[in-house]
């Protein structure tokens, strides 16, 4: 069958019959959310256990289990793997795993897949664990990617079930309660898995510092947690950035993050209670920094501003040029200490921030947002998760959620990487429709999605170098080879949600070139 976009979709993906993605709000939830399992504790009962092993085997984990984590220390997380490690130790496997994210550092859960402790993965993956599913590496499942909003929602809708949930956790007391924003390693908010904490069976705070009670601001909250676990770390802080978290030096890209800010300008979003995203790339961080000089310049006070929090974003609170930061995970240490420190620096958890099954997102009270994209194509549809080359490398993050919600979307990318061209004529994976994208803002250019006639004309009026996309393309593609194409398989190797949980599209396996 064939969705709303014309992407095949299976009548059966595994274990699952899909529902094929219809339209970015043509979803009506009905029924009621899933249920929560009933816990107790009495006076005095000790939560505290001594080892990684002592949980798994008082958790009641068993082979075929799903067992979930967050990834607020991003490449620097220690606890899947040490979970992971420990169930192989202990004969457990067809194990599901249910991460927020995975990264690099996560390429030790290969030998896993290989050996069946690791069946299943519901997740982003970026990185090696990524390209080898890509590549053949099997599970028993596909794969599947969901927004950052998306998974909320599929706990919550009971889509998925978490038999334990393992939470990373800088700072607990003995009864449970936890943060992120305090300790002897902070990452940022842990509030990624406060869902996976209520509808876990068991849940397992996983922490190397372990304070009297009560540890607060408590993002995991005592009346969540089942069992409380001292290990000697769990995290380096120091790897929660990377390199696409830092502003771009290229003069190339600083042109298109000059672009981007100068459609913001004349937008008409521009005013005094604007409110603003940034996204994690180098361009986009870029567009961010231009934005709040403009703010500066013009005098205009923003209501709000979006993270992961960033530096960035933490001078703009400081200036005065927003009211607060509203915060799901933070990028580096001077978010961190904001959180902290700054009581306008707002912990946000993804329920609040971009679930499509409640009565509202913040998301939706956005003014404008830049994000990135690996491709995009004529029809404005846009890929985040796999490369041309087709093999899946990177996770979807907050991009539906932002895209669908604010009111200019701005998809900011260079038009070549490398010798390869960034528009195409079809996308190789659709992350996030062309309904919901606003502008594709290039080197060469401004393309303006023709169901936005009313901000072409803004743009136009000010100056800007607007550009059919087809046009912008074709100048691009005179400057390089026609770019080889993936051969896919009818092999589907991981599905990509839209948030309402329908089917966007399917990753199929690589089988050759052409």
């Amino acid at each position: 069958m064939k969705n709303a976009l014309g992407r095949e979709i299976p009548d059966r993906i595994g274990e699952r019959a899909p529902r094929p993605f219809s339209g970015a709000f043509e979803t009506v939830p009905t029924g009621r959310k899933a249920p929560r399992p009933q816990k107790t504790v009495k006076p005095g009962e000790n939560k505290v256990l001594g080892s990684i092993e002592e949980a798994i085997e008082a958790s009641g984990l068993r082979s075929g289990m799903t067992i979930s984590f967050h990834h607020s220390f991003r490449n620097g997380d220690y606890l899947v793997n040490m979970v992971v490690d420990a169930c192989a130790r202990m004969g457990i496997g067809d194990l599901r795993l249910f991460p927020t994210a995975l990264f690099p550092v996560h390429e030790p859960l290969i030998e896993h897949i290989k050996n069946g402790v690791v069946s299943r993965i519901e997740g982003s993956m970026n990185g090696p664990v990524g390209a080898f599913v890509s590549q053949g590496g099997k599970l028993k499942q596909p794969a599947v990617l969901r927004s950052h909003g998306g998974r909320w929602r599929a706990i919550e809708a009971g889509d998925v079930h978490i038999d334990v949930a393992f939470i990373a956790a800088p700072q607990a007391d003995p009864y449970g309660n936890a943060t992120g924003i305090k300790g002897k390693t902070p990452c940022g908010p842990i509030t990624f898995c406060a869902v996976d904490a209520q509808h876990a069976e068991k849940t397992v705070v996983v922490t190397n510092d372990l304070q009297p009670y009560p540890v607060y601001p408590f993002e995991i909250q005592q009346g969540w947690t089942d069992y409380v676990v001292v290990v000697d770390e769990i995290g380096d802080p120091a790897s929660i950035a990377s390199g696409t978290l830092k502003i771009t030096r290229s003069p190339t890209r600083l042109k298109i993050a000059r672009l981007a800010a100068a459609a913001v300008k004349a937008s008409g979003y521009f005013k005094d209670g604007f409110s603003f995203q940034g996204g994690a790339g180098g361009i986009s961080l870029a567009a961010t920094k231009f934005v709040g000089e403009e703010m500066e310049r013009e005098g205009i006070v923003g209501s709000f501003a979006m993270g992961g929090g960033t530096k960035l974003l933490v001078d703009i609170l400081h200036r005065g040029l927003v009211r607060a930061i509203l915060d799901g995970q933070a990028f580096d240490t001077d978010a961190i200490a904001s959180l902290r420190e700054d009581k306008n620096h707002v912990l946000m958890d993804p329920g609040h921030y971009a679930n499509y099954d409640s009565r509202g997102c913040a998301t939706y009270m956005l003014d404008a947002a830049f994000l990135g994209a690996t491709e995009v194509d004529l029809d404005f549809n846009v890929n985040v998760n796999t490369h041309s080359d087709g093999q899946l490398l990177h996770g979807i993050g907050g991009h539906q959620d932002v895209a669908a919600g604010a009111k200019l979307t701005l998809i900011t990318v260079p038009t070549l990487r490398g010798r390869l061209p960034v528009i195409v004529d079809r996308v190789t994976t659709v992350t996030t429709p062309g309904e919901v994208i606003d502008a594709i803002v290039t080197e060469r250019g401004i393309a303006v999605n023709p169901r936005r006639e009313d901000l072409k004309e803004r743009f136009v009026k000010a100056g800007l170098p607007v550009r059919e996309l087809a046009e912008i393309k074709a100048e691009a593609d005179r400057l390089t080879r026609p770019p080889g194409r993936p051969v896919f398989g009818d092999e589907v190797i991981a599905v990509i949600e839209w948030r309402d949980g329908t089917v966007i599209d399917t990753v199929r396996r690589v089988v050759g070139w052409k």
